[in-house]
């Protein structure tokens, strides 16, 4: 999810916001708080508002999201895109200067539709719009792209989840006997992974198992402070020796842990990244402003996810 300024650098992108800020001279809400925007020095032309507004909604679903921390993100102008599963080739021995002997790698088709629109949307009354101040609409803004991210989050994980025991590495779930999560359930679930030959990338799991982790020395001092703009997108920390950063969301059920390798597992393709626009409806009274996008989600290689359950949920 990009800020105004690096998302209108392109076409379809510059085109949509053009449209807004032509409809914003027309709609009652955005009118009313571009004009006050300017009276306070908040901005100084129309563009510079909408701009704002966009960024507010993006900013805000960083703290909400870690859907683009477990997943490979891509962009895509197609509403279809069909990735290749790939199982491993097989390698020879041949004599120097002998014929080239092509074992064909056996392959399937993993077809990802851009069939998931994501939406939220702010209602104001027409009382709401007489009184309405950037501070007032700023506040409801960030529920938007709060509520964006909620939801992006859920659909990601929904594919995991769905996940059948038998495809993920190891053939099976991982039973953590109830037991608080430790660094060594961390290194059983990084070992399954490796055992597929493929490189975990990030640990996901529930917060009360974030927490349960710090009471481990072991991890304590495996782990260390990322950056900033990782923090802002959900990543709690990254374990040093192994590589892997560490996310956590209430979306993932306690007592569940994953780890993936993001560059294998699955793909997430943005057909429409998150944009705004106004609405309005004059015959009930009622404006707005909906924020959307359009996205597409499938597995490609479960082997490269592994999965935890059965992990105590107590302190």
């Amino acid at each position: 999810m990009e800020l105004y300024e690096a998302l209108i650098q392109k076409t379809e992108y510059k085109e949509h916001y053009d449209r807004v800020i032509a409809e914003a001279e027309k709609n009652p809400l955005l009118k009313k708080v571009i004009q006050n925007g300017i009276k306070e020095g908040l901005w100084s032309d129309d563009s510079q508002a909408i701009g704002k507004i966009h960024d507010s909604i993006v900013q805000a679903v960083y703290p909400a999201a870690i859907s683009r921390e477990i997943i490979t993100v891509r962009t895509t102008s197609q509403p279809k895109e069909r990735f290749i599963k790939r199982y491993a080739t097989e390698a020879y021995v041949a004599a120097e200067g002998g014929g080239v002997n092509v074992i064909p790698a056996k392959t399937s088709y993993v077809d990802i539709t851009c069939d998931i629109i994501i939406k939220a949307a702010s209602e104001w009354t027409r009382e709401m719009v007489e009184d309405a101040t950037w501070n007032v609409m700023d506040y409801e803004l960030q529920d938007l792209g709060k509520a964006v991210a909620v939801q992006e989050t859920e659909k990601v994980l929904s594919v995991y989840d769905a996940i059948d025991a038998s495809n993920l590495a190891g053939g099976s779930k991982l039973d953590g006997e109830a037991a608080n999560l430790s660094w060594t359930m961390l290194l059983k679930l990084f070992n399954v992974i490796i055992g597929e030959n493929y490189k975990p990338t990030v640990f996901a799991m529930n917060p009360i198992h974030a927490i349960q982790l710090l009471d481990d020395d072991k991890f304590v001092h495996s782990a260390y402070l990322p950056s900033e703009s990782k923090i802002r997108n959900g990543v709690l920390t990254e374990i040093q020796p192994l590589n892997v950063k560490v996310v956590a969301s209430t979306k993932i059920t306690a007592g569940t842990v994953y780890a993936i390798d993001t560059d294998a597992a699955a793909v997430m393709l943005i057909r429409r990244d998150l944009t705004s626009e106004p609405y309005e409806d004059p015959k009930e009274g009622l404006y707005g402003i909906v924020a959307s996008e359009r996205i597409g989600i499938g597995i490609i290689q479960p082997k490269a996810v592994a999965c935890m359950v059965n992990i105590g949920t107590t302190l």
